[in-house]
C-alpha cells in the first residue's frame, strides 16, 4: 500500500488543485444552475399590497399583481419553476376546505394569472394539500373523533387536482402525506383528460420543526400537530419507502422535505428511484441563515450557497428555496 509520499515530501497534493479561485471552479464536482431552483411563492386575496413576513425577512405575502412582477423575473432569470401556495381569508376556511376547489378561490385565480404570465417559460406548479383552507389547519378532512379521515381526503385532493390542473398548473406537488394520494390523484387527472400534468410527490415529509415560519406565510390555523401523517424525524427507512411507493403509484417526481437535517434521505431516494429527485429548502432554514446573519454570525451569501450546494451534493436535481431569485441573479453575474 503506497502512502503518496517520497521520503519526507508528499508526492500526491490534493492542494494543487484547490490553488486558485479558476482551477476550483474548473474541478468543481457539483453545480448549480438556476433552472435547478424552484422559487415558492404566497399569493393572498384579501391584501392590496404585498405584505412582508416577519419570520422570513425578505419574503412576503403577493397580492395578484405583485405576484405577476416576481414571476416575470424568475422567468428572466432562468428559474426552473415557481410553486404557489394560496393564503385564503379566514372566513373562507372551513372544515373541508372549500375554497380549495373554488374555481375563483385564490390558489385556483392565482394559478390562472401565472399560468398566463409565464406559462411558456417556467414550470407553473401549485400545492395540493387542504392546510391553507381548512378551519383546523390540518391536511385533509377531520373524522368525528377528530383523527384526519385518509380516504375522505383523498376524494378531496382529487376535486383539488382537477381544478388545480383546469387552472393551469403544469405540476401538481402533493404535499398532504395521505397514504395513496399519488395513485388518487393520478387516477382522477387521466380520467379527465389531464394525463399531461405532472405529479410531484411530497415523498418523506418529516413532521419537522424547521416548518414554523411557514405557518405565518400561510396564515395556519392548526390546532395540534400533524405527527400521525407526516413521518418520524428518527425514520429514515420509512422515507425510502414512501418514495418507492409513490414511483409506483405514479409520481413524476419525488420531494424530500426539509432538506438540510434530512441529507441522507436524498442521498437514499436518489440512489433508489428511477424519477427526479427534489429537495424543499424550507422556512426554519431560511429563517435560521437569515436571522444568524443578521446578528453578524456567519457570512450570509456563503451560507446560502453553501446550504443549497449541500443539497445538490447530496443528490438533489432540483431546491425549492426562497433564495431562489438572489442565488438565480449571483450566478447570471459569475457567469
Amino acid at each position: 500500500m503506497t502512502t503518496g509520499s517520497f521520503g519526507s515530501f508528499p508526492v500526491v497534493r490534493p492542494r494543487r488543485l484547490r490553488g486558485t479561485p479558476a482551477m476550483r471552479r474548473l474541478v468543481a464536482q457539483t453545480r448549480l444552475d438556476p433552472a435547478q431552483l424552484v422559487l415558492p411563492l404566497f399569493v393572498r386575496d384579501d391584501i392590496v399590497e404585498p405584505q412582508p413576513l416577519q419570520s422570513m425577512p425578505g419574503v412576503v405575502q403577493h397580492t395578484f399583481d405583485s405576484v405577476k412582477a416576481a414571476v416575470t423575473e424568475a422567468a428572466e432569470l432562468g428559474l426552473g419553476g415557481v410553486m404557489l401556495f394560496g393564503v385564503p381569508a379566514d372566513s373562507a376556511k372551513d372544515g373541508f376546505g372549500t375554497a380549495a376547489t373554488d374555481p375563483d378561490g385564490v390558489l385556483n385565480a392565482a394559478t390562472r394569472v401565472v399560468a398566463a404570465e409565464v406559462g411558456d417559460a417556467l414550470v407553473v406548479q401549485t400545492d395540493l394539500c387542504l392546510d391553507e383552507f381548512t378551519d383546523h389547519g390540518h391536511c385533509g378532512v377531520l373524522a368525528a373523533d377528530g383523527s384526519v379521515d385518509n380516504d375522505a381526503t383523498l376524494e378531496r385532493y382529487r376535486d383539488m387536482a382537477l381544478e388545480q390542473a383546469r387552472a393551469g398548473s403544469q405540476l401538481l406537488g402533493l404535499s398532504g402525506m395521505m397514504d395513496g394520494q399519488v395513485a388518487a390523484v393520478r387516477a382522477a387527472l387521466d380520467s379527465d383528460g389531464f394525463d399531461d400534468v405532472a405529479v410531484l410527490a411530497y415523498s418523506a415529509k418529516y413532521a419537522s420543526a424547521f416548518y414554523g415560519p411557514f405557518r405565518e406565510a400561510v396564515g395556519s390555523t392548526l390546532r395540534g400537530d400533524r405527527k400521525t401523517y407526516q413521518l418520524d424525524p428518527a425514520n429514515r427507512r420509512e422515507g425510502l419507502r414512501e418514495a418507492v411507493l409513490d414511483v409506483e403509484e405514479g409520481a413524476d417526481i419525488v420531494m424530500v422535505k426539509p432538506a438540510l437535517s434530512y441529507l441522507d434521505l436524498v442521498a437514499d431516494v436518489a440512489a433508489t428511484v428511477p424519477v427526479p429527485v427534489w429537495a424543499y429548502q424550507v422556512s426554519g432554514e431560511y429563517a435560521m441563515i437569515e436571522a444568524a446573519a443578521a446578528h453578524g454570525w456567519i457570512d450570509r451569501e456563503r451560507a446560502i450557497l453553501e446550504s443549497i450546494t449541500s443539497i445538490r451534493r447530496a443528490g438533489a436535481d432540483a431546491v425549492l428555496t426562497y433564495w431562489a431569485v438572489e442565488v438565480a441573479r449571483g450566478l447570471k453575474g459569475a457567469a
